[in-house]
Formats: C-alpha cells, structure tokens, sequence
C-alpha cells in the first residue's frame, strides 16, 4: 500500500523573465545544451521563492539586477520526460539602457536575440511559444494562469 503523499503533485518550479523592447519584441536567449531558445530563468531552488529565483537567473545569465515588477503567469505544464513542472514568468519591464549592460558568460547561455511575436515559432518549444505569444499580445492582464501555454479557461472552456 502506497503513502497518500505518493499520490501528491510536486513538480518542479521554474521562474522566467519576460523582457519587451520598444518595438514589442521579446528577449530571447539560447542555451548552450539545446536547440531551441528559452525566456531567461531557471529552477527555483529549495527555500528559493520564485520572485527570487527570476532575479537570481536574470542577474547569473545576464549580468542585469533586476527586480521582477509583477507575476505575468503561472503555467502548469507537466511533460512525459520531466513529469509535473510549474513555470513562472515575471514582468521584468523594459531593458533600455541595461540591454548594453548584457553580459553572456558563454558556458550557460551563448546568445541573445529580440524576437518578433510572428517568429516565436522557429525559436521556442510550442508551449513556450504559445505563453509568450500570448503575453506579447497582451491576451492576458497579468497573473495569467496556463496549462501547456494555453490561457486557462482556454477556448473550449469558455
């Protein structure tokens, strides 16, 4: 017989950090240990709150302090390979003159870009692309709860 807390969630906590430019276009970066491109961030670690965890991330990958300004979205996204994982993005507000201030430390990440929301496609996973997309659009008024990147209630629960 199993314990009831075998049958309780615990996913892993990951906290991003969604950046627009003037123009619209979201920060984008590319680890250096896979294909695709990612928001900055990473996983929350233990004792971490996620807030903190977004600035720890920001400040490692990118050399930038920055404070998160308010929670943009929660996504629950679980997947065969990693199980359950809950994803948080914070509204970091725009670079401006910090986007010079960038700075790659070549072993995590080797690359940084401005992406257009018509091209989210061709850099990120389609749940990614799909929360981006939707915070880019401004589809949602912040504090946006997903599941696999779809606003919840999605369109066949509305």
């Amino acid at each position: 017989m199993s314990a009831p807390e075998d049958s309780f969630a615990t996913p892993r906590v990951a906290a991003g950090a969604f950046f627009l430019d003037a123009s619209g276009r979201v920060l984008l970066v590319h680890p250096t240990y896979k294909d695709t491109w990612d928001i900055p961030g990473g996983y929350v670690e233990r004792g971490e709150s996620p807030a903190s965890a977004c600035r720890r991330e920001v400040r490692e990958e990118l050399a930038l302090d920055r404070e998160p300004l308010r929670l943009a979205a929660v996504d629950w996204a679980p997947n065969d390979r990693e199980g359950d994982k809950l994803l948080f993005v914070f509204d970091c507000g725009p670079l401006g003159e910090d986007e010079a201030r960038i700075q790659l430390d070549g072993r995590e990440l080797d690359r940084w870009e401005w992406v257009g929301r018509d091209r989210l496609d061709e850099y990120l996973i389609p749940r990614l692309a799909r929360r981006v997309g939707s915070l880019m659009a401004g589809d949602t008024e912040g504090g946006a709860y997903f599941e696999h990147g779809v606003p919840f209630p999605g369109p066949a629960l509305v």
